[in-house]
Order: structure tokens, then sequence, then C-alpha cells
């Protein structure tokens, strides 16, 4: 006969419940079929039946056999116990706290300490687990690290590249420059940009040279941000580098700005100058990012003359030491220290 006080409406992709395990057993003791049972609860065909296997026991010497609801319920328990997302939080403390010390001390991001380790054997596989799941251990508070501790998380956004018609003609438009550059397969190709700190007129400033293939960063203080400061800081990139420098810097890609006024004079030097179009920053993208990188040792507003070479040079070296998953972990100054050897063994 019918459950007339059986009122629960089995919703879809729902779990089945104790009561329906009860009265699945009813409907059994009735004489019910399989397919009568699941369209009354509202479950598939093969939900139920693996219920009815699953919660079947032996009775009698196993002369007789029977569904049990709490049969049924214990199981699923058991399943369920099982079923569930196991960290490896404790197993892997030693590296969690290796992530930590980085992240804290040596500013790497989550993703550098884990690529360093597992390139560098710092940990066996088993004591490490992935950067997707040190961000959901942020997420979830298993680790130290906050999101708020996380410089680009909470400030990433999408925009819209448009390319505005370019007012100045400082030289070549980056339409001009080959695009074998953007595979970023060849050694020498720069990206060139100024950082301010105060804006200030008596300020000093950041003029920051990024190359394409090994993310390599120069960082040069500057007495200000005109043309002249920027000749001067090239000069000196030029005498450093000697004879060889047209090998190093093949190219060099910077933006409309003014203080770049007299960068095409290089062209003439053998290094061939292109610029951006006018609010594009996403063209010279490599430089943007490492300009972020500054940021995080000299925040905007903060006056750049209260800093002095050493320290620019001491944020340079961390960000040339820092190991990119893009680099396969490797860090930009050994790439780039390898291209200068293979440049003046020639």
């Amino acid at each position: 006969m019918d459950n007339q006080n059986y009122t629960a409406e089995h919703r879809k992709c729902q779990h089945i419940t104790y009561e329906e395990r009860v009265q699945i057993s009813l409907r059994l003791k009735d004489g019910w079929n399989i397919n009568q049972i699941s369209c009354e609860i509202g479950c598939a065909y093969n939900t139920v039946k693996n219920e009815i296997k699953r919660g079947t026991v032996s009775l009698y010497h196993g002369k007789q056999q029977r569904y049990k609801p709490k049969q049924g319920q214990k199981i699923y328990i058991e399943h369920r116990q099982n079923s569930r997302k196991q960290y490896k939080r404790l197993e892997c403390a030693e590296f969690v706290s290796y992530v930590q010390r980085q992240f804290y001390k040596q500013n790497w991001s989550v993703d550098a300490a884990f690529g360093y380790a597992i390139t560098n054997k710092l940990f066996t596989r088993e004591q490490i687990v992935c950067t997707k799941t040190l961000y959901n251990y942020i997420d979830i508070g298993l680790i130290k690290i906050k999101n708020v501790d996380l410089p680009q998380k909470l400030k990433r956004k999408t925009k819209t590249k448009k390319v505005r018609q370019n007012k100045k003609n400082l030289g070549k438009s980056i339409e001009e420059r080959p695009k074998s550059i953007e595979k970023r397969d060849e050694f020498g190709h720069w990206e060139i940009d100024t950082v301010i700190g105060s804006k200030k007129n008596d300020d000093n400033v950041i003029l920051t040279i990024v190359e394409r293939a090994t993310r390599q960063s120069i960082w040069l203080k500057i007495q200000s941000k005109t043309a002249e400061a920027v000749d001067t800081a090239i000069n000196k990139l030029r005498i450093e580098f000697g004879s060889k420098f047209n090998e190093v810097f093949k190219t060099i890609t910077g933006d409309n700005g003014s203080e770049f006024a007299n960068l095409s004079r290089q062209a003439y030097n053998g290094t061939n100058v292109y610029f951006t179009h006018p609010y594009s920053s996403w063209e010279k993208g490599t430089n943007e990012r490492h300009n972020g990188l500054l940021r995080r040792f000299i925040p905007k507003s903060k006056r750049i003359d209260a800093y002095t070479t050493a320290d620019i040079l001491f944020m340079s070296d961390w960000c040339n030491n820092l190991p990119r998953k893009i680099l396969n972990y490797h860090t930009p100054e050994e790439l780039f220290d390898a291209q200068l050897d293979r440049i003046y063994a020639a």
C-alpha cells in the first residue's frame, strides 16, 4: 500500500536520505520493482539499483538476501568520509614554512618558491603541493600568507586594448618592428621606461630597461625626467658594454614620452629604436610588469632621491635573482650572464 505520510520531495542531484532508504525497503517488501521505486522517490534508476545493491545483507546463513536501510546508510557515511577533500597541509608543513620564509624574507612570489624548490630538488614530490594548492591554502587560511599580502592579486583587472593615433613622431613606430621580436626567441631586444616618485620637478627618476627574452632588468637612477638625463644614462651603458653594445642592445622600444625624444639617435649607432602607440602601455608589457616589481620598494609619491644608488642596485639584484615560471624557474641573471658569455666569447 502507499505511504500517505511520506511527502518529502527529492531534488535533482540530491543524495538519497535515510527516510528514502526506509521507503525503498518498504516498497521492496510490497513487491515493487526498481523502476517503480525510482519514479516515486524521484531518483534515477541506476541510483536506486546501486543503493539496493550496497544495502543488501545476507540473512539466515546466506539463505536469504534483504535490503536494510541502516546498512545502506552506514555504507553511505563511510563513502562520504572517504570522498571528502584531503589536505596535505600537515604532511607538507616543512615546505609551507619554506614558502612563507621566501615570501616574507626574500619577497618571492608563491610560484617562484614552488618552482625553485622543484627545480633544485629541495623537497621530495610527496612533501610539496603545487602553486594552485598553495593559493587555495591562502584563500582558506591554512597558511600565514594572506590575500592582502599578494600585491598583484587584489588589483588585477581587464583592460580593453585600444590603439590611438600617434600625435608625436619621435621615430619608427612599433608597427615597423620585426614580428619575430614578439616571439622572444632572440636575445637583445629591450623595452625602456621611466618611473617617477613624488612628481616634483626637483626629484630624481629611475630609468628602467628590460630585456624581453631573459627578463633581465637594468634600473638606473637619473637626475630628472628629461631627454638629456636619459642620453647620459644610455651613454654610460655604451661605455660599460663597449664594442659589444649593439649586440647586447639590438633594439629598444619606448613610449612617446618627451624624455625619449633623443632616443632615435641610437639608430645611427647600430641600435634600432621603436615607439609604441600613445596610451598603449601594453605594447611594452614586460617593462610595465617589472615597474610593478619596482613599486614594491618605491611606492607612488615617495621621493626617489631618498634612495641611494646602492639601494636601487639592491632592488634590481633582487628582481634579477627572482626565479620565474616563464623561464622554467631560472633567474633572469642566470640567462643574461649566459648570453653575455656567448657574445664576448665570439
